[in-house]
């Protein structure tokens, strides 16, 4: 199943982050403009795998014409196809890490959640 939504990227110091109008909450960010589409083609699917598998609705797509934006930034049509997670569900896992660690990594707006996913991957991969 493949969805498209509008979707505002921010270039923000050397970085840029990205922000879904329609869908509140879904947001990421990346060092690169290819990496921050990536992140936001998984950010939009997570988004919208969550909200189906939990019988939740949400929003339509707007008309990309119709979104405002400031002078630094630019909107875009982000695509996912969420055929590839079937049959995946997200579960929820709790874990313990050093204090200060938690916040060197809350300041830095770290996503928890995509960097456990990417260890756990490379760590698979390497066995």
């Amino acid at each position: 199943m493949l969805f498209i939504y509008p979707a505002i990227f921010h270039k923000q110091d050397d970085c840029y982050w990205v922000e879904f109008p329609d869908l509140e909450g879904c947001h990421t960010y990346g060092n690169t403009l290819n990496e921050t589409m990536e992140y936001a083609q998984e950010a939009l699917s997570a988004y919208l795998l969550t909200s189906l598998e939990e019988n939740l609705s949400f929003a339509q797509p707007s008309d990309i014409s119709s979104i405002s934006y400031d002078g630094d930034s630019f909107v875009t049509l982000v695509t996912c196809d969420i055929n590839q997670y079937k049959d995946t569900k997200a579960v929820k896992k709790t874990l313990t890490i050093p204090a200060w660690l938690n916040e060197r990594a809350l300041a830095m707006n770290i996503n928890f959640s995509q960097v456990l996913q990417e260890a756990l991957l490379t760590k698979i991969q390497s066995k």
